[in-house]
């Protein structure tokens, strides 16, 4: 699934899809796609909206990534459910379940655990959830004790929330659920797909992981998820270069180059730092990004093109390539 507006995301989402905003200098669908192959799944088709073409572009037929990627392009959104049931016959071309996921969150989740869960208890459809410390900013699953989902709360507030599992919109799907959709469009699994399963008395459940899962749908959430690269919370092929340096922050690791580095750092290729400049890790500097001589940086993000004046200072933030930071 990546065909949303990642509205949350903005500014970052107005010039590129949020699938293909950069975690840890790749872009995030690429995180997905990666983690795929892996994991043996090898034939993937993604449903495109926003900017189709930057996506199409950077992946093509998916060859280098050691998958085959197809596309379809959704000109105007259907809802999740929509554009999935749009690629229905490529689901259901060959029998057993399929698996559904968002390509703009990052996760090192064990899909192959996920199939085989769904397999064992053999309902329509099992959904990845995670516990999560505050309900109130995502879609909560409520299941019985033999994982069987028995409802739903949206953003609850936590003194009404009747469950922590949060949905991480991963699905494995048997193609039967297909006769469960409504036939007209927008169509979304929360909200039309699922609720229609209860209604019906068709049993599906829930698959709780322990992975690392983040929907990087807010500004923050991004900065943290590609902090979490650096800091071994999630397991990903990172671009660029890992560079360590000191543990303490009174005694920093002087560089080759005449900068100086706590902590560490990811860099992109051909980004340049300036001599007396003094970075805080974790960090994250984009390809063709810049820091001035005697620029301070911590923990925080470079994106591509971005440049931090001399003597500047960036602390627990996003630098974008529009040059928002003047001299000064």
């Amino acid at each position: 699934m990546a065909a949303g507006l990642g509205t949350r995301l903005r500014p970052l989402t107005y010039e590129v899809p949020k699938p293909m905003v950069p975690v840890a200098n790749r872009p995030v669908m690429e995180h997905i796609l990666r983690l795929l192959r892996r994991q043996g799944f090898g034939e993937v088709i993604a449903n495109l909206h926003w900017f189709p073409e930057t996506i199409e572009g950077h992946f093509g037929d998916g060859s280098e990534l050691g998958i085959e990627l197809s596309y379809l392009r959704e000109p105007e959104l259907t809802g999740t459910a929509g554009g999935v049931r749009a690629v229905g016959d490529f689901l259901t071309a060959e029998a057993g379940p399929f698996l559904v996921m968002a390509g703009d969150a990052l996760s090192d989740i064990d899909l192959n655990a996920l199939v085989a869960a769904h397999r064992e208890r053999g309902g329509v459809a099992t959904l990845a959830t995670k516990r999560v410390p505050n309900v109130s900013e995502y879609g909560v699953v409520i299941a019985g004790e033999d994982g069987r989902i028995q409802g739903f709360q949206e953003k609850p507030e936590p003194a009404e929330a009747l469950s922590d599992l949060a949905s991480c919109m991963i699905y494995v799907l048997e193609p039967e659920v297909f006769d469960h959709f409504p036939e007209a469009d927008p169509v979304d699994f929360a909200l039309d797909v699922f609720p229609r399963l209860l209604e019906r008395d068709v049993p599906f459940h829930v698959h709780v992981v322990d992975s690392y899962w983040n929907d990087v749908g807010s500004l923050p959430e991004y900065l943290a998820g590609n902090l979490d690269t650096l800091t071994g919370k999630v397991r990903v092929e990172r671009g660029g270069e890992v560079v360590h340096g000191g543990e303490d922050a009174e005694a920093p690791a002087e560089q080759e180059g005449g900068w100086e580095l706590v902590g560490e750092v990811l860099i992109g290729n051909e980004a340049e730092i300036g001599p007396g400049a003094l970075i805080e890790g974790p960090c994250v500097i984009g390809p063709d990004a810049r820091i001035g001589p005697g620029a301070r940086v911590k923990e925080s993000v470079l994106l591509p093109q971005a440049e931090i004046p001399a003597d500047g200072l960036l602390a627990g933030a996003i630098a974008g390539h529009r040059g928002a930071l003047g001299d000064g």
